[in-house]
């Protein structure tokens, strides 16, 4: 069984499944709201990864300094400024791979969701993917509360994921203040903004030129991702 049999089996498959009975099964039989609702069950299951990861990110922005001058002080020994750093990660009970390792586990089950909306609705994608347990469903109107047609690319749309997800990376991302006598150039402040404007920019691009449904995807997850960041950052300065 080659890899793709394998990520639509155990992936598309249920995802594309998953929506088709939230689609049926919700009062008023509203596609986009199954979209919204499917997007949210899913950021749920994923609800403890994200909260670890927020941590993460909050602690190693917290020893950012720290690691700057570990870097500077043992700048022409490498192994020594190496075991320093990972002294620094340990005291504060960090794995600098955590995200990345969190990151790898959620993107075979984003790429699938990914896969469910781009690849569209239509009699040639259900007739092969529904299970048979499954009626067929009437999606001649692929709608969000029959304004949004789903099928097509909306600006909107894509403006307000790319703008949600701007204010998204801005809320954890740590101030970029100078330091007496340092540089931005030196702290990476500025290739930091660069990316806080760029990924939002691109966002954007990418979206207005995919059909409405990833769009909506997009905009719900960095909805519920900026609420559940208001709510970690809250509780945590109470």
């Amino acid at each position: 069984m080659s890899i793709i049999s394998i990520f639509n089996l155990f992936l598309y498959q249920p995802s594309f499944n998953l929506l088709i009975l939230l689609y049926v099964y919700i009062p008023g039989h509203d596609l986009g709201v199954a979209v919204i609702v499917l997007t949210i069950l899913v950021r749920l299951l994923f609800y403890p990864l994200s909260v670890k990861s927020i941590k993460t990110q909050e602690a190693m922005n917290k020893i950012q300094p720290r690691l700057k001058e570990v870097k500077e002080k043992f700048k022409n020994d490498v192994q020594k400024q190496s075991a320093e750093m990972m002294a620094l990660y340990k005291k504060h009970n960090i794995s600098p791979w955590s995200n990345f390792l969190l990151m790898l586990i959620q993107i075979p089950v984003i790429i699938a969701l990914f896969q469910v909306f781009s690849r569209g609705f239509g009699p040639e994608i259900l007739q092969p993917n529904l299970y048979s347990f499954i009626a067929m469903p009437d999606l001649s109107s692929p709608t969000l509360f029959g304004i949004l047609n789903l099928t097509q690319s909306n600006m909107v749309v894509a403006v307000l994921a790319g703008v949600t997800q701007f204010f998204q990376t801005k809320m954890i991302t740590p101030s970029s203040k100078k330091e007496k006598g340092e540089s931005k150039k030196a702290t990476g402040a500025g290739m930091q903004k660069s990316m806080l404007y760029f990924f939002p920019l691109f966002t954007i691009y990418i979206l207005s030129r995919l059909n409405s449904a990833v769009g909506l995807y997009w905009l719900t997850s960095n909805l519920f991702a900026l609420v559940q960041q208001y709510y970690l950052l809250k509780r945590k300065h109470d």
